[in-house]
């Protein structure tokens, strides 16, 4: 029987992380995505999912990592669709596995040695360490109600045009 906690393993911008996996609904292949003008450059854009309005959070641009990629540029990357009351997605350049990690192999991290405490441990796979992600702490605040601001909108533009 294995034991542990399981993770996703993502790369971001070179940077390896770790979601936990109780965290996550889904993963996806890179949709279109429909960005609106104006929207802050972490924000990729909004995808369509069966006529609801999911924001897209570019993680490398959010943590200062790149730049917003190009079209071509992003085309094999990943989303991972999280489980929240409110639905968001990160995009990530690759997942790369799922892995269970035993708790003496994770080593937290304090609140205030990131910001907003968005990584919130560091994990040993194997001879590497990753970064652990805090889902609930990756957005600040002031973020995440800009991002429900604009999801409305980017919702009501659809109801616009619901058959």
């Amino acid at each position: 029987m294995t034991t542990g906690t399981a993770y996703l393993l993502v790369a971001i911008a070179g940077t390896e992380c770790a979601l936990p996996r109780e965290a996550v609904r889904e993963i996806l292949p890179l949709p279109r995505l429909w960005r609106p003008p104006g929207a802050p450059g972490a924000l990729a854009g909004f995808l369509n999912l069966a006529g609801s309005a999911v924001p897209v959070v570019d993680l490398a641009v959010l943590f200062g990592l790149g730049q917003p990629a190009t079209a071509r540029a992003v085309l094999y990357r990943h989303l991972i669709l999280l489980k929240s009351e409110s639905p968001m997605a990160l995009l990530v350049d690759r997942v790369a596995d799922v892995v269970r990690i035993e708790q003496t192999q994770v080593r937290p991290v304090a609140d205030g040695a990131t910001l907003n405490g968005c990584v919130c441990a560091e994990i040993r796979t194997g001879e590497r360490l990753v970064h652990g992600l805090a889902v609930d702490r990756i957005l600040l605040a002031e973020e995440r109600d800009r991002v429900a601001a604009q999801t409305r909108e980017a919702q009501a533009r659809l109801a616009e045009w619901a058959a």
